[in-house]
């Protein structure tokens, strides 16, 4: 096989690897299954696919086509050569405006296409909870709906055409014919006569005609998609009738079984009205949900979602989700959101207060919020973290994607609900709720144990006796996740041994070698076999020196991931998660690669020492511990804790390089530096020495190194501390690492801003935060100052009297780590300490809050600020207290840069190695949005090293926002 790929490799232009590596990081998706491909390839051009087929089709090889691999059904991993379209075929072709079309390449991401589409008046009307991932090539193999299919069906409604390349290695286009078309398409002596002379032979029959209008899903059922959609064309000329026939309607749901989609064109709507709000309905229990779904229903809703107590309890472990959670009152059973739009204001409040009667006259509701416009969004954030936040719930047990995708005519979801509920009390199981309740469709997810053979089993029966509950209701065993290898083994016993011949003969007549995904819908393999974990399998116990208890180790807390794929979200949807993906478009950038590898060595290493692979080394390395997938991950993977957690494993093994040594006791050469501070400076910043000595050590020679200022921080602050008490109370404000050798400045400010707004100041008495240690791995170092600290400051730091950071990456450390770096003894004084150690704006506008300070102690200037936030205190705190207190004075604006991490994160800029990577992640947003201010624009930058990329980047200066408070103070 190896002599195979290499030939190959040598026919195209494009990337292949088949590395161990790789097959790990492609061998999952977001399902439960697990099949380590051949190789991997990420073609560049149609005629890079065409080989790839031609070599697989010669071989006898098969095809997994594959996006952004956010299947739920195991659609898109398989023993083959996996093609990831998802980096390269990205370009919108071509807009039509006045037809209202859009035709795409199959990589382009549903949110991207929106957003390019808004100043049109258009989009896209399918949405999907993965819209800011998810590519239109695969919501066409899976038929994808979204939350707002009651107005807008589902892919396959708005699909115009698309182009396929087949097993011939030709591509084709399949489109709307006419009847006169249909019979010359007959006559073609190639691959497109051979489908359609197939697809007439199949479907002229009447018997089979017959069969099909029996068998299949009743026509109400908006979510649709088990096995292929042979009833789109019956009544057709297909079956003698006059009207078009479009065969694309078919390979909508085939989920790359017949092709490899090279080219869709898109039927477009007119953007929604004006407004939109939603109401959120509270309901007592989770049982009301279903006829009080057939109330809202009545008033014409766009959409009606579901979120069930058990989703809701776990969106409050969630950073992220917490601040979504503002319109939940109380701990409801279940809450529909319900969504209506309009161009008057007046007629969405009507109608809400309508359907509000009507609830409440049959009992249900007890609390009805009405969400506007913009706010509506986080409503949704929320309803879309539902599968993320799942893989919070602690143990092995977890809700699995089994029967999540069942869909009836919703009038009789409440009796097929009710049935269900039997099958579950009848198995001793949990299950959660959550979805589109509107449409008849319920993500239903029983809570099963996939490691247990028991449950391995359990999997199989529920499914099973599922698939016959929802025939009898005339329902689709899959409304929009698709069969994959999850559903395609009920596919028989659901529609019968008849019918599914004929859809075996369809995926004859397109791809006859079966190369193209096989085994998925047609002759699947037992749906529980090939899973993520082998049943039965124990875990060795891994020790660590952070605390991962609330995971039960940290092997658990990387199965956390359940491969969602929300780190696959470029600059264009904002956030920080995951900034070198964003800038490399690789798989092997995202945190879920990172998640995979992990798994897989911790799993099944053999080395007394697990972590000690290479492989591990450099699927972290490009990590730039930003935090953001501990906020913004639905399931909360912390990847920098784990990535600190594995360096100290992998220098145990392995040493610790001078580099990582130099960076992480940078306290203590800064403090020899500081005994002659302007020689050190000079040779810093000569461009001879500086040069010699940064290539020497590993760091990129076009850097400027920080310079150390003349005298400490400390040394100023005993000079020049007061007497007298301050009025207002005391404070400890943190002479971190930074400022006490770098931006000795800042906390000069700090100091006279809280003297002058009447605070005593004291310096908490720490030599060092210990924030270079974790960051590099050092993490033993890390823990031993991390305890120190906790014990020198217990018994001081109060609430009255609380600690005060001024970089968010140093004090912030005493309330993300500390707490898993704390001895046993020292745990409760830990997390007494991380509640009162505050940022300095959550501290200033603590105090506002409280009435202790006032907006006539500042300047009436008018002043326009740009913030860029940093990214760990996105993770863990927020910018909002640094937005409200930079426009506490009475006529600064502010605005946030839409940026996630600036790049540099500490000293990952710095080294050589990672010096290009950290600009382009600088170029995604930061940069553009900085060279674009004006110049009396003040760029502000809480954190130290997002300080020196602005300026490395675009040459602006940005300041730390407590200069900023400092000149507007009287």
């Amino acid at each position: 096989m190896e002599e195979l790929l290499h030939s190959l490799k040598d026919s195209i232009k494009c990337n292949i690897k088949w590395d161990r590596s790789t097959l790990i990081q492609y061998s999952t998706d977001a399902s439960a299954y697990k099949e380590t491909p051949i190789a991997v390839a990420w073609p560049e051009h149609k005629s890079d696919i065409q080989k790839i087929v031609q070599f697989c089709k010669q071989n006898k090889i098969p095809i997994i086509p594959r996006a952004a691999g956010t299947s739920l059904a195991g659609q898109v991993v398989g023993k083959g050569v996996i093609v990831d379209i998802s980096k390269h075929f990205r370009n919108i072709i071509h807009l039509d405006t006045f037809n209202r079309r859009v035709t795409v390449e199959p990589g382009v991401i549903l949110d991207e296409l929106n957003i390019y589409l808004k100043p049109y008046g258009l989009f896209f009307g399918p949405e999907t909870s993965t819209a800011n991932r998810c590519t239109i090539s695969g919501m066409v193999g899976n038929n994808s709906c979204g939350s707002h299919s009651l107005v807008y069906g589902s892919t396959r409604d708005h699909l115009h055409s698309l182009k396929m390349i087949l097993d011939d290695g030709n591509e084709y286009s399949f489109g709307e014919i006419t009847k006169q078309e249909f019979y010359e398409k007959l006559r073609l002596e190639n691959r497109e006569g051979d489908i359609y002379r197939s697809i007439k032979a199949i479907l002229e029959s009447k018997e089979n005609q017959k069969l099909i209008s029996e068998n299949y899903p009743d026509a109400s059922v908006k979510r649709r998609n088990t096995g292929y959609a042979l009833d789109m064309l019956l009544n057709t000329c297909v079956t003698g009738e006059d009207s078009p026939v479009n065969l694309a309607k078919i390979i909508a749901g085939s989920e790359g079984t017949f092709g490899i989609i090279t080219e869709i064109s898109l039927k477009l709507v007119a953007s929604p009205p004006k407004h939109k709000a939603v109401v959120a309905v509270h309901l007592e229990n989770r049982t009301d949900a279903f006829k009080a779904n057939l109330i809202a229903l009545r008033h014409n809703p766009w959409a009606v979602e579901l979120m069930d107590n058990i989703i809701l309890e776990c969106t409050k472990g969630n950073i992220e989700q917490q601040k979504n959670r503002f319109f939940v009152k109380g701990d409801p059973g279940a809450i529909l959101i319900v969504e209506f739009f309009a161009d008057d204001k007046n007629d969405i409040i009507k109608s809400a207060e309508e359907m509000k009667a009507d609830m409440q006259s049959s009992g249900y509701g007890y609390h009805f919020p009405l969400v506007w416009d913009d706010e509506t969004a986080k409503v949704w954030n929320l309803r879309k973290a539902g599968l993320g936040v799942l893989s919070n719930i602690e143990g092995d047990a977890k809700p699995v994607s089994l029967i999540e995708d069942t869909a009836v005519p919703v009038d009789k979801l409440p009796d097929y609900m009710a049935d269900f509920e039997m099958i579950m009390q009848k198995y001793n199981l949990e299950c959660v709720y959550h979805a589109h309740i509107g449409t008849g469709e319920l993500h239903l997810r029983p809570v099963l144990n996939l490691k247990d053979p028991k449950d391995v089993e359990l999997f199989h029966a529920v499914g099973k006796e599922v698939a016959s509950l929802v025939k009898r209701y005339k329902g689709s065993l899959s409304g929009e996740h698709g069969d994959g290898r999850l559903r395609g083994e009920f596919i028989p016993l659901f529609y019968g041994e008849e019918v599914y011949e004929l859809m075996r003969k369809v995926k004859f007549a397109f791809d006859p070698d079966k190369i193209f995904n096989p085994g998925k819908i047609v002759d699947t393999p037992p749906m529980n076999t090939s899973l993520r974990y082998q049943p039965g399998q124990i875990d060795k116990p891994i020790e660590t020196i952070f605390d991962f208890s609330k995971t039960r180790g940290i092997l658990r807390a990387a199965e956390k991931c359940n491969g969602s794929g929300d780190c696959r979200k470029t600059h264009l949807s904002g956030g920080t998660l995951c900034p070198s993906y964003m800038a490399t478009l690789n798989e092997s950038n995202s945190t879920r690669a990172r998640a995979n590898i992990l798994r897989e060595f911790l799993t099944n290493s053999t080395k007394k020492n697990p972590f000690n692979h290479k492989e591990l080394y450099e699927i972290l390395d490009l990590c730039l511990s930003c935090k953001g997938c501990k906020n913004e991950c639905p399931s909360s993977v912390d990847m920098a804790k784990l990535k600190a957690e594995f360096l100290q494993h992998w220098y145990d093994s392995n040493g610790i390089p001078l580099r990582t040594r130099l960076i992480a006791y940078i306290t203590h050469v800064n403090r020899l530096g500081s005994i002659f501070p302007g020689l050190t400076n000079w040779v810093l910043s000569n461009k001879f020495s500086s040069k010699v000595l940064m290539s020497l050590l590993g760091f990129e020679p076009i850097r400027k190194m920080p310079l150390l200022h003349k005298v400490t921080f400390k040394k100023w602050f005993s000079k020049n501390r007061a007497e007298k008490k301050g009025k207002k109370g005391k404070v400890y404000l943190l002479p971190d690492e930074f400022t006490n050798y770098n931006d000795v400045h800042i906390g000069v400010k700090a100091v006279n801003l809280l003297k002058r707004l009447g605070y005593e100041v004291e310096l908490a008495d720490i030599f060092e935060s210990g924030r270079t240690y974790i960051s590099k791995g050092l993490i033993r170092t890390a823990k031993r100052i991390a305890n120190r600290n906790i014990e020198k400051l217990s018994g001081i730091i109060s609430e009255k009297s609380p600690l005060i950071g001024i970089e968010p990456s140093a004090i912030l450390s005493f309330r993300d780590e500390y707490p898993d770096l704390a001895t046993p003894e020292n745990k409760d004084k830990a997390k007494l300490l991380a509640r009162n150690a505050l940022l300095f704006e959550e501290f200033f506008m603590r105090e506002v809050n409280e009435g202790r300070i006032a907006k006539e102690q500042f300047k009436k200037d008018n002043k326009k600020i740009k913030l860029h936030g940093h990214c760990q205190q996105k993770a863990v705190a927020s910018t909002i207290k640094t937005k409200e207190m930079l426009s506490f004075p009475p006529n600064y604006t502010v605005e946030e840069i839409p940026s996630g991490c600036c790049g540099m994160a500490g000293s990952f800029g710095y080294e050589k190695e990672h010096y290009e990577l950290s600009m382009k992640i600088g170029e995604l947003v930061l940069f553009p949005e900085v060279r674009k201010s004006s110049e009396d624009t003040i760029i502000v930058a809480p954190g130290t090293s997002c300080r020196h990329q602005i300026k490395d980047g675009t040459g602006r200066e940005a300041v730390h926002p407590i200069e900023v408070m400092w000149e507007a103070i009287e």
